[in-house]
């Protein structure tokens, strides 16, 4: 086999073995995923729909459901950034070993029940819906959201 044959085939045999998901580049900026915490009912890794508009409760709509949780009863309000590196799509077509940056978004939602039980819900959201939703939370709830440092501050409140 040539060297070039040799080379075509390392290149495809990678290709192959990548997980493509890497490529998406992340969460749609418009959704958001449930990405763990004290709901069972969800799957993690569920994406859906967040929404403030509801006057009483923040709604997560799911495949298969949705999680509602009553803005009176929130307690804990949390915004962090989590820096990820991943694979450029220029390394898949090209060859090139261009490594890209991104920021996943993650909000913690702390609340109790009726029954005085606590509850937790971490979301991962889509960049485009952060500021709109941690100012609707803050609005909704009474609460502060709690940063993680500064760059989730600038970032949540979109550089103000």
């Amino acid at each position: 086999m040539t060297l070039m044959k040799r080379s075509l085939v390392l290149v495809l045999v990678f290709l192959f073995t990548l997980d493509f998901t890497a490529f998406a580049g992340g969460m749609p900026a418009d959704r958001a995923a449930y990405v763990g915490g004290t709901e069972s009912q969800i799957t993690e890794g569920s994406e859906g729909s967040p929404s403030t508009g509801n006057e009483r409760e923040f709604v997560f709509e799911y495949d298969g459901g949705q999680l509602l949780i009553p803005y009176a009863q929130v307690d804990d309000l949390e915004y962090g950034q989590q820096a990820a590196r991943h694979v450029g799509l220029a390394f898949a077509t090209a060859g090139l070993s261009a490594l890209a940056k991104h920021r996943k978004h993650f909000l913690t939602i702390g609340w109790k029940d009726d029954n005085g039980k606590e509850h937790a819900a971490v979301f991962e959201l889509g960049k485009s819906i952060v500021k709109e939703t941690i100012v609707s939370l803050e609005t909704r709830t009474g609460k502060k959201v709690d940063y993680q440092d500064d760059a989730a501050r600038k970032s949540g409140l979109g550089g103000m």
